[in-house]
């Protein structure tokens, strides 16, 4: 099958939505032919490096950024960069719209950005459209509220708020009912997708790892020693709850225990004064951050991971450390809570902070004094890696899936008139 993928971010060699793109495109490759759409100005080097190194004969790059706006990196994560994103997506329809008459693609599947509140215009191709995996519908419940600033409360309000303004816009609800399947990472994103109109809604975890950094991980062995490691990766933002991990973790009252925090961000001076009036400062370690390597060597060198996120859409953090065989604990609350379960780990409601903090406490005691039950989970971790989140086992879902795309095509979308 001839695949039109859209890839806004796209990179080899690295993690989160750039190596959602890449990871993506390079193994549907191994099945169909694609042509992916990309920008010219965050990852070309390096995705053409890759490519005459490791050929992919199947895999066809097509670059283009707005001609009025040639450098949107510098803008970080701004709302200009939000424009030049939703103006990119104008951009690649008519990019899209000339390759398909050249070309004649089967399908088109947008894969980044994952998120589910900014249209996709390529979805008015007169082909099967196929969107996501896309996140972004969770929220810190507000109960959780009562332990942010007021700059955090800002926060959360206008993320509230921007997503708002993009479910009212009349394309993204367009790009939602033209979608033959839309993926959402979480239920929270499947709900916003079905009150959008979209009409076949499936659960797909954006993350994945491949086949090799599964192999090297799956090699850790577990600590030695009695005493129990707790590590919490993430930066040090306030929806991350690192808060909660320490507050649980001083409760829980393990005084052989350490906790190790990898990670930097705002929230780094408040976590380090939180371990001194909680008295556990003797028993917290903060690194900061690490190089990858030297964060998977922490990783090996603990036995459990606390990953206490009030609405992360992924997991890939949690990904790791089931492949690395470490039990986890977090909250029953966004993409954590769709890879962890009973058997791999403990997720706990998150009705309030008070109760969340008592549950992970009495959670970590447990994991703490049974090291059997952590070999058993981390085992059981480490197998669903292997079956479910590979790269090269999405790859060949996806496959499946755009060969099976007629049997799951809304009825309005399958007219013949579409493809005149």
């Amino acid at each position: 099958m001839k695949v039109l993928i859209s890839a806004y971010s796209c990179e080899p060699g690295r993690g989160s939505e750039r190596g959602v793109g890449w990871n993506v495109a390079r193994e549907v490759a191994k099945h169909h032919e694609v042509w992916v759409l990309t920008r010219t100005d965050e990852s070309k080097d390096a995705i053409e490096a890759e490519l005459a190194a490791n050929p992919v004969p199947n895999l066809h790059f097509v670059y283009f950024t707005l001609p009025f706006w040639q450098d949107s990196l510098r803008w970080g994560q701004s709302g200009a960069m939000q424009l030049h994103y939703y103006l990119w997506q104008i951009q690649a329809y008519f990019v899209g719209r000339k390759l398909h008459k050249e070309i004649g693609f089967d399908i088109v599947h947008h894969v980044t950005f994952v998120r589910y509140s900014s249209p996709s215009f390529l979805s008015l191709l007169p082909i099967p459209f196929i969107w996501g995996p896309v996140g972004g519908g969770e929220s810190a419940p507000l109960s959780f509220w009562t332990d942010f600033n007021r700059k955090n409360k800002l926060y959360e309000s206008l993320r509230w708020a921007w997503r708002a303004i993009g479910e009212l816009d009349p394309f993204t609800h367009l790009t939602a009912q033209r979608s033959a399947i839309a993926y959402a990472t979480t239920e929270d994103t499947a709900k916003q997708l079905r009150k959008l109109g979209a009409s076949h809604v499936e659960r797909l975890s954006e993350s994945g790892m491949s086949q090799l950094e599964i192999e090297q991980l799956s090699q850790c062995p577990p600590p030695t020693g009695s005493s129990v490691r707790f590590i919490n990766i993430a930066r040090l933002l306030h929806w991350k709850g690192i808060h909660l991990g320490l507050r649980a973790f001083a409760q829980a009252n393990l005084p052989d225990a350490e906790y190790w925090i990898l990670g930097e961000g705002p929230e780094l001076g408040r976590l380090q004064a939180l371990s001194k009036n909680l008295g556990i400062a003797e028993q917290v370690k903060f690194f900061g951050l690490l190089p990858r390597e030297e964060v998977l060597l922490k990783l090996g060198q603990c036995s459990i991971l606390v990953h206490p996120s009030l609405h992360d859409s992924g997991g890939w953090v949690p990904l790791e450390a089931m492949a690395s065989g470490r039990p986890i604990l977090c909250l029953d609350l966004g993409g954590p809570s769709q890879l962890v379960t009973s058997e791999i780990g403990i997720k706990v409601p998150a009705h309030s902070p008070e109760q969340a903090v008592n549950d992970l406490a009495q959670a970590m005691v447990r994991l703490a004094k049974d090291k059997n039950l952590r070999l058993q989970m981390g085992q059981a971790g480490q197998q669903k890696v292997k079956n479910y989140y590979s790269w090269e086992a999405k790859g060949k879902f996806l496959a499946h899936v755009y060969k099976d795309i007629d049997s799951v095509m809304p009825t309005c979308l399958t007219d013949k008139s579409l493809s005149s």
